[in-house]
């Protein structure tokens, strides 16, 4: 058996490992220069969306066999509407980092990968699959999966983010629901470390968003958060990103060539697809070592993407004066129970909302 991986990121890098663990020697094709030579950006695994999972780093060390670190335990969450705030305290879930960063994710990993990754790669899949007889596509991007029309585009999003100097709690994670800087959309803060965070603007590109100045919405954004944080967020490194793809692959699988990560579809409510890469990962490498069903142990992600996406959908559609009511509700008993509740809320409600949520697209 002979397999190899199109993409040297999260999901690529758990299939190997786990490849590698059990005697298959893929080979990695990454297109970059080396793993994760991209902008840094933090990510968070929320409990809430990994349900049932509480810890999901003693998960993927005990059930996974792979072995990473967070940057910080959060235990405080922070939301902001136009004129409410909510603050929500306990076992809230983890902070990661991506990208030219020691710690990011996919660096912890290649350190444990002892395979062969071509760098500078300028492979087709069309040749890759001719050199293999198995493929794992993961590249982290969905127009990967586009290109090979196996994906669905639900929507497409612009970013604009920074890395920014203060004094800043680790634990604690912001979050602000605003129309004014974020149509449909939502700002984030996570610290990286002490005195280093990032901060990212995020909103669909509908119709009505599209003539919208990114700079403008930033500028707005920016301004509003220095006053919630009362920092002065010095900016020391920055990214945008336009038409980045929402949307899931199809089909899981499709012959001998295996979907993962971005490529087989990112949770749309907030964005963040570290925990389905992983599982993805994993998940495609048992199939081949013939331990599991790709197909059969995707199910509940993608029950969980439908989930997210209604969850979205039903964001989308709240004006300020609607979010002003939602974080309210959110500040105090009402967050604690979804928060530290065993019952899988963000699924419950997605349910609720369903049949009176016109999906786009």
């Amino acid at each position: 058996m002979d397999v190899g991986i199109i993409g040297a990121g999260l999901s690529g890098l758990c299939c190997a490992i786990t490849l590698e663990k059990h005697g298959i020697n893929p080979i990695v094709y990454e297109s970059r220069e080396e793993v994760c030579d991209r902008f840094i950006n933090c990510e968070i695994f929320m409990h809430v969306q990994t349900h049932p999972i509480k810890d999901v780093f003693k998960f993927f060390s005990e059930e996974l066999d792979i072995f990473l670190q967070p940057i910080s335990k959060l235990d405080e969450l922070v939301i902001h509407s136009p004129n409410n705030k909510s603050k929500l305290t306990g076992d809230i879930g983890f902070s990661s980092v991506r990208g030219r960063h020691n710690l990011a994710l996919s660096k912890q990993l290649e350190k444990q990968y002892k395979g062969k990754i071509i760098f500078n790669s300028k492979y087709s899949y069309e040749e890759i699959q001719e050199r293999h007889t198995h493929i794992i596509v993961a590249p982290g991007d969905g127009k990967y999966s586009e290109k090979l029309n196996n994906y669905t585009t639900d929507l497409t999003v612009s970013l604009k983010g920074a890395i920014v100097e203060g004094n800043f709690n680790k634990n604690t994670t912001v979050a602000w629901l605003n129309n004014d800087f974020a149509p449909k959309g939502y700002g984030y803060f996570i610290p990286l470390s002490d005195d280093k965070a990032n901060i990212v603007l995020a909103y669909p590109e509908y119709d009505e968003n599209k003539e919208l100045n990114m700079d403008e919405l930033w500028n707005v954004f920016i301004k509003r958060a220095r006053k919630d944080l009362n920092q002065s967020l010095k900016k020391i490194d920055g990214f945008q990103i336009r038409n980045y793809y929402l949307g899931k692959c199809i089909k899981p699988r499709v012959g001998n060539t295996f979907f993962v990560g971005n490529c087989f579809g990112i949770m749309p409510f907030l964005g963040f697809g570290q925990f389905t890469s992983i599982l993805t990962g994993v998940y495609a490498a048992y199939d081949i070592l013939g331990i599991g069903n790709y197909e059969k142990l995707v199910k509940d992600l993608e029950k969980s993407y439908k989930n997210s996406l209604v969850l979205r959908r039903g964001l989308e559609k709240l004006d300020n004066k609607k979010l002003d009511t939602l974080v309210n509700s959110i500040d105090g008993k009402v967050g604690k129970i979804i928060f530290n509740n065993k019952i899988d809320y963000l699924s419950v409600f997605s349910n609720i909302l369903k049949p009176i949520i016109d999906e786009r697209g």
